[in-house]
């Protein structure tokens, strides 16, 4: 009896749909933070776990994603982790304290994680060698454009409705999502081959990613390095890191593929698809901060500013199969690269008197650089693999891209809180008696003052402005070196692409 063909179109929506509201709901989740946080009266640092535990278990499970498709197969694997998000969604919808909060983004942590590399995967395999491009446009557009999308919709929800409503949405999507995916998705069954579980391998995992987070997350509150515990926990880290690299390469059972990395396109391919990332993410992550904290913009605006990107990168994902078939992807990636640079140096002229649409302009050229670059290494990097590792090297691929984020995030906002600093201590060398310019602004702002209070109290009032405006002056450099120093890096990886092969099977 022959088997009824699938349109791919279909296959395509079916595993799109849960990756895209993954995606969107990891983003969205960043504008509600301080919502969050008032709800469950918790402050900064508790409501940051709720972040935090997503990370962890989706870095976990994209890592785990290929072993355990082979253990339950494709389609199985599929439902189980749409069901796990869609359960996630429902805790965090009703969580009645921060504690099953952050159980419920645990938990959609695990379900949401292997989506990205399994729909990386299926799509590979469902759509013909010559439809590639295609395929990784369509997954670049779930993956990055709803990511891009989730501070606006995140935004948006928070300001007219609440936030409970950034996961609510996720439970009709999953229900949907798991009817298509049960009718559409071709099934690829269990390995008949019976491994060993690689206990190790996995325990080693899960430690390192909890005290690699933990890390990343309390430095800058306890000063890094000059606290023994973070030492400590720095230290175990590393061990464990260490011990899993060596154990994966020597265990026959591993289920982290490390050898893999042999294959240079792939070792590339991964290195650059990362540093994509986490200029990507950087930006996402510090101009909307930078709106809501030193601008005052709300979380809709703030998440709005982003917006442009997204028609960007919806034109360039329907021009970038076309650009793939008559350039060498190689190049357009250091295009990419090029735009990805200078768009984040625009945001290096940015000043307290900026317009919202000066901060919206170069998120234009950032989502013509994201997909530039995102698109053809998708394909490049993966594309000369053999079939039957496409699920592991996807599944490597994509934690590498979610280690990185996770780094850069905490070292931007240490490199905004240190910098700060830094800026403060030259700042303050202008609010002197000797300076004219500042003796002639404190005049200025007493005189105004005092229309409405005392001498004694306007004086007072004009020193709290002034150093109030000493504050904010030394938050804006320190954002812009932040992105001075994310453009240099993308810069610098121009040449990159050009060490891989441009041969692909």
């Amino acid at each position: 009896m022959a088997t009824r063909k699938i349109p791919i179109w279909l296959i395509a929506i079916s595993i799109l749909m849960p990756t895209s509201f993954s995606a969107l709901a990891t983003t969205a989740t960043n504008v509600a933070i301080p919502h969050i946080s008032g709800y469950f009266a918790a402050t900064a640092d508790e409501a940051k776990w709720i972040v935090t535990s997503y990370m962890v278990a989706n870095a976990c499970l994209i890592m785990l994603s290929g072993w355990l498709e082979q253990l339950f197969g494709r389609k199985t694997f599929i439902k189980i982790c749409i069901s796990i998000f869609t359960l996630g969604a429902l805790i965090c919808t009703f969580a009645p304290s921060l504690n099953i909060m952050v159980l419920g983004r645990f938990i959609q942590g695990v379900g949401g994680g292997p989506m990205t590399p399994i729909s990386q995967t299926v799509l590979l395999s469902a759509f013909p060698p010559e439809k590639k491009g295609v395929a990784m446009s369509l997954f670049g557009f779930a993956v990055m454009v709803c990511a891009i999308l989730g501070p606006s919709f995140g935004g948006f929800l928070v300001d007219n409705l609440n936030w409970h409503y950034i996961y609510s949405v996720n439970i009709p999507v999953g229900i949907l999502s798991f009817i298509l995916v049960t009718k559409f998705i071709e099934d690829v069954k269990p390995s008949t081959n019976k491994k060993k579980i690689d206990f190790v391998g996995m325990t080693a995992l899960v430690l390192w990613l909890l005290s690699m987070q933990i890390v990343l997350d309390k430095g800058q509150q306890y000063n890094w390095f000059d606290c023994a515990w973070i030492c400590w926990l720095s230290g175990f880290s590393l061990v464990t890191l260490s011990f899993l690299i060596v154990w994966e390469i020597e265990n026959k059972n591993s289920f982290m593929k490390v050898r893999l990395f042999k294959d240079k396109n792939f070792f590339i391919g991964t290195v650059i698809s990362t540093a994509v990332s986490m200029v990507t993410f950087t930006t996402m992550y510090l101009a909307p901060q930078f709106i809501q904290n030193v601008l005052g913009y709300t979380a809709l605006l703030s998440g709005l500013s982003m917006a442009p990107r997204i028609f960007s990168c919806i034109i360039m994902l329907l021009a970038i199969p076309h650009l793939m078939r008559i350039y060498d992807s190689r190049l357009l990636i250091s295009i990419g690269f090029f735009f990805l640079g200078l768009s984040t140096f625009m945001f290096t002229n940015i000043n307290l008197a900026v317009s919202f649409w000066y901060v919206s302009l170069p998120n234009i050229l950032l989502g013509v650089g994201v997909i530039l670059t995102f698109i053809p290494i998708s394909a490049l990097a993966l594309g000369t693999l053999p079939k039957d590792q496409l699920a592991n090297g996807a599944s490597l691929h994509n934690f590498c891209k979610t280690i990185g984020v996770a780094v850069v995030v905490s070292m931007s906002s240490t490199i905004v809180a240190r910098h700060s600093q830094i800026h403060q201590n030259y700042l303050v060398d202008n609010l002197s008696n000797f300076n004219a310019v500042f003796q002639t602004k404190m005049a200025g702002w007493t005189h105004t003052f005092m229309s409405s209070a005392s001498s004694s109290f306007a004086i007072n009032k004009a020193n709290a402005y002034a150093y109030k405006q000493m504050i904010t002056q030394s938050t804006l450099m320190a954002y812009v070196d932040a992105f001075a120093m994310v453009a240099l890096f993308a810069f610098i990886l121009i040449p990159l692409p050009f060490f891989m092969s441009k041969d692909i099977k």
